[in-house]
């Protein structure tokens, strides 16, 4: 028995769907994490992060870079996650010590840095 002949509007359909997964998925990975909680981002930046990095986002250390002003972090927050947990030259990595929730939390907080 043949299989059902698709037309031409269920591949565009299909196609629809495809391309609606993938906008998805990109603002997934763009867009700020929703459901953080910079409040509590601010604790855990004030604790683990300020003494290099300022405690208003202007860095102490030279090495270390600022978060305030046009400084702000323009990668997407799971990037951010990844550097963070990873640690970057003189930035120890924070993976076990922080969770992915506190994380998100402080680069909640660091995107309202004025």
């Amino acid at each position: 028995m043949d299989a059902p002949r698709r037309t031409r509007r269920d591949r565009k359909r299909g196609a629809g769907c495809g391309l609606a997964g993938l906008l998805l998925a990109g603002l997934a990975m763009s867009a700020p994490s929703f459901g953080a909680d910079p409040a509590n981002g601010m604790r855990v930046y004030q604790t683990r992060c300020a003494g290099c990095h300022g405690v208003a986002g202007k860095a102490i250390n030279p090495d270390a870079p600022s978060f305030s002003g046009t400084n702000k972090p323009m990668q997407p927050d799971v990037a951010l996650l990844t550097r963070i947990k990873t640690g970057k030259k003189q930035c120890p990595p924070f993976f076990g010590l922080l969770t992915d929730k506190d994380i998100l939390d402080v680069v909640a907080y660091i995107r309202t840095l004025p």
